[in-house]
């Protein structure tokens, strides 16, 4: 490492060097998965305090350009997995496109009584059933989604795990019960991650993620899925484009 810190400079120390391993970053001299120096390595190459130091990697951690592992180190993070907004999108579908693998871990599948909140989302009565189902979803062997999604009883009967195993469940709403999901409307949230999710996710509490709450409806626009799911926001990146 040839640059300088510029203790003159009006950026703070932290933000000089956080920059300089970004940039090392970004031009390739780390690649994903490579371990950079040690806090005291970069202590020593910088003649700078530990806390400058642990500020500058804890700010790329929470931005989720490096990574870190107990007793290891820490690492480059791979590139995030990117989506546009511009569309429908299926995450099954989107991944296979990609070339990259899904896989979807069945948590759980329950029948219940719709709560309030839910109904309301999916313009049924409270005393309709509903399915939860939790499942975690993957991307190249990495969990990145914990999802749950709540779908009317009415319109997939007797769904069940093993059904869900077989396909995914947009295809299985199509294929066994001639439900074709058209369009959806989601809303966005910055969360950090609790420790009921964290042990899906195999992240840390209070790691930064994304809410996603989603409504998919039918051709006909009859909402038909209502879905709340933690994203990993080191894994993941939503875009949109402004004409």
């Amino acid at each position: 490492m040839d640059k300088i810190l510029d203790s003159s400079s009006i950026l703070p120390l932290y933000h000089q060097l956080q920059e300089i391993l970004r940039e090392n970053i970004e031009s390739g001299i780390w690649k994903p998965s490579d371990i950079i120096p040690s806090e005291n390595q970069l202590m020593q190459e910088y003649n700078i305090s530990r806390n400058t130091v642990k500020k500058a990697i804890e700010n790329l951690v929470q931005d989720g350009i490096l990574y870190r592992v107990q007793g290891k180190g820490t690492f480059v993070s791979r590139p995030k997995f990117e989506q546009s907004l511009i569309g429908f999108y299926s995450f099954s579908k989107v991944m296979k496109e990609r070339g990259l693998s899904p896989m979807d871990v069945i948590e759980n599948i329950e029948k219940k009584k719709a709560k309030p909140r839910i109904a309301k989302q999916l313009k049924i009565n409270e005393e309709d059933y509903v399915f939860e189902l939790k499942r975690i979803r993957y991307a190249q062997g990495e969990p990145v989604i914990f999802e749950t999604s709540y779908i009317p009883e009415k319109y997939c009967p007797r769904l069940s795990h093993e059904k869900l195993e077989r396909n995914s469940l947009y295809d299985l709403m199509q294929k066994e019960y001639g439900i074709f999901v058209t369009k959806a409307k989601e809303t966005f949230e910055p969360i950090l991650i609790k420790s009921y999710e964290s042990r899906f996710l195999e992240v840390e509490e209070g790691f930064p993620a994304l809410a996603l709450d989603r409504i998919a409806f039918d051709a006909y626009e009859v909402p038909v899925e209502f879905c709340h799911s933690i994203v990993r926001g080191d894994r993941c990146r939503f875009y949109t484009e402004l004409l």
